[in-house]
C-alpha cells in the first residue's frame, strides 16, 4: 500500500443530530450519508470544548485545552494561543513527507499561521470576498440582527462561499497530485456558524412550517446556573416563540445541505482519479449549535448535547469496516489527531492525549472509555469554569462558580430536568465528582486544586 492521501474536512458548528444518517427526518445530505455508509459513523463523539479555537487547537496539538492553555477565542479576555512547545500533527506530516494545505477558518488557535505549522499554502475565507466582489455579486447589508442569519438572494449554490471553498480544496488536491506527493488536505469552512446565509434554491427545501421544536424548546431554565437564563436575554430571545425560532433552524439546515453537496464534488474526484480507496477521508466539527434549542442561540455557558455532541465520519476501506456505527466513547478532535497521525504511519508525540480512531471501531483500544470528559473556560462574556464528565446514562456538570447540573440522559434525552437536588438521584452526584477528581488529578487540570478537590470530594456544595 502506498502511504494514503487524508481529507479533513472539519466545518463549525454542525450539530450530531443534523444529518440524515443520524436521524433528523428533514436533513439532506445524502454525500455525508453516503460517507456513514461505506465507512464509520462514530456516534458517542464529543468535542473537548465547545468554542471554537480551543477544540481546533485540541485538533492541532492532540492536547487538552488546559493543556495546550488555548482556552477561549480571541477578542476574549482569556484567549491565548496554544503553547508552542505542543507539536501539531501537520509539522509531523510534512516532516514525513506530506503536501499539506489548508482552506478556511483558522482561528488564531496556534502561534503564527498555518504555514508556520508544516502547511505549505493557507486560502483564508477572507479571501472569497475578493471572490464575490470579482463576480459582481453584491455584498448583504449587516444588519443589527444579522446573526440570525438571512437568505442570501445574490447568489446560487455554485456561487457560495462554500461551493467557492471547495473549489480551492480540489486545487490542492490536484496540485499535490500532480507532484506525485501524498497530501493532507484539510478544508475548514466555518458553515454552519450563525449566521447562516443560504441560497434561496437551498432553503427552499425548508419551509418553516415543516421545523419541529427541538426536543429541548421550552424547558424551564429556574433550576439552572444563572448565566443561562441571562443568556436569554444578551441575545434578546427571552420572548421568542418558536415561530420565531423556525426560520433561523431553516437556515441552519440548508446550510448544512449546501456543505453536503461540496462533500460530494470532493469524494467524486478522488473517485475519478482512482484516489478513493486510498484516502482517509474524515468529517467533523469543532463543535454544535444550541440554534433554539433550550431556547437559546450559538453556545456559551453550557454543556448541554446539542453543543458537546458532534458528528465524527471516517471512511479508509484498508482500516475501516464499512457502513459500521461504533458506539464508543470518542474525543472527537484528540482522537481525529490521533488518527490521522496513525494513518500516516508516524509516531504518535507523547503530549497526544488521543487514540486512533481505527482502534476504537475495531475494539483493539487498550482502555476503552467508560466515560467522557470535557471542560469549558469562557468565551464573550467573561470567564467561567465548568467541568463535564459524560456516562452512558448521566451526565454531571460542575459549575464552579454555580449549582451543579445532573442529567438523566436515558429518560431525559434532551436535558430538560436538572436532576441535581432530586433525593431519588442522590447517590450519583457524589460518585460522579469523585469520578471527576480522578479524571482531572489523571490530566493535570488545573482547575483542581486543594480548594475544589476538598469540595468535590466532600461534595461540599450549597443546595440548589
Amino acid at each position: 500500500m502506498t502511504r494514503p492521501n487524508i481529507l479533513l474536512i472539519h466545518s463549525d458548528q454542525h450539530r450530531y443530530d443534523c444529518l440524515g444518517c443520524t436521524g433528523h427526518p428533514l436533513q439532506r445530505s445524502p454525500n455525508l450519508d453516503r460517507l456513514a455508509n461505506d465507512g464509520v459513523c462514530f456516534d458517542q463523539a464529543y468535542c473537548p470544548s465547545p468554542i471554537c479555537s480551543p477544540a481546533r487547537a485540541s485538533l492541532l496539538t492532540g492536547a487538552w485545552p488546559h493543556q495546550h492553555r488555548c482556552l477561549s477565542i480571541p477578542g476574549t479576555e482569556i484567549h491565548r494561543r496554544a503553547k508552542d512547545e505542543f507539536p501539531c500533527f501537520s509539522e509531523i506530516l510534512a516532516e514525513a513527507g506530506y503536501g499539506c494545505s489548508w482552506i478556511g477558518k483558522f482561528h488564531q488557535e496556534v502561534s503564527g499561521m498555518p504555514t508556520d505549522h508544516g502547511f505549505m499554502d493557507f486560502t483564508p475565507e477572507a479571501a472569497y470576498v475578493d471572490w464575490r466582489r470579482a463576480q459582481g455579486i453584491p455584498e448583504l447589508t449587516k444588519r443589527p440582527d444579522f446573526w440570525f442569519g438571512e437568505c442570501d438572494p445574490h447568489v446560487t449554490e455554485q456561487k457560495t462561499r462554500l461551493h467557492w471553498g471547495a473549489d480551492r480544496v480540489l486545487e490542492r488536491m490536484a496540485s499535490h497530485y500532480a507532484a506525485d506527493r501524498p497530501f493532507f488536505v484539510r478544508w475548514d469552512p466555518s458553515e454552519p456558524h450563525l449566521p447562516c446565509r443560504p441560497p434561496p434554491e437551498l432553503l427552499a427545501h425548508y419551509p418553516v412550517d415543516a421545523i419541529e421544536p427541538w426536543g429541548s424548546f421550552g424547558c424551564d431554565l429556574s433550576d439552572r446556573p444563572y448565566i443561562q437564563r441571562q443568556q436569554l436575554h444578551t441575545w434578546r430571545v427571552q420572548d421568542w416563540s418558536w415561530s420565531d425560532w423556525a426560520p433561523v433552524v431553516a437556515r441552519y439546515h440548508a446550510e448544512i445541505e449546501c456543505l453536503d453537496l461540496q462533500v460530494g464534488r470532493l469524494r467524486a474526484w478522488l473517485e475519478d482519479q482512482g484516489l478513493l480507496d486510498n484516502t482517509l477521508i474524515i468529517y467533523s466539527t469543532d463543535h454544535g449549535d444550541l440554534c433554539g434549542g433550550h431556547g437559546m442561540l450559538d453556545k456559551h455557558y453550557i454543556m448541554y448535547d446539542e453543543v458537546m455532541r458532534v458528528p465524527v465520519i471516517a471512511r479508509f476501506p484498508q482500516r475501516l469496516a464499512s457502513g459500521m456505527r461504533c458506539d464508543a466513547f470518542v474525543a472527537s478532535a484528540l482522537d481525529i489527531a490521533a488518527t490521522i497521525l496513525d494513518a500516516a504511519a508516524c509516531q504518535q508525540p507523547v503530549s497526544f492525549a488521543g487514540r486512533s480512531l481505527f482502534a476504537v471501531a475495531d475494539g483493539s483500544d487498550p482502555a476503552p472509555r467508560s466515560d467522557i470528559y470535557a471542560s469549558w473556560h469562557g468565551g464573550q462574556f467573561g470567564s467561567y469554569t465548568q467541568r463535564m464528565i459524560r456516562e452512558r446514562t448521566l451526565k454531571y456538570i460542575w459549575n464552579a462558580t454555580a449549582v451543579d447540573e445532573l442529567y438523566d440522559l436515558e429518560r431525559d434525552p434532551h436535558e430538560r430536568i436538572n436532576r441535581i437536588a432530586d433525593p431519588s438521584y442522590a447517590a450519583h452526584p457524589p460518585r460522579l465528582r469523585k469520578r471527576l477528581v480522578t479524571v482531572m488529578d489523571e490530566l493535570k487540570d488545573p482547575a483542581l486544586n486543594m480548594w475544589t478537590r476538598d469540595q468535590l470530594e466532600n461534595s461540599l456544595m450549597a443546595p440548589a
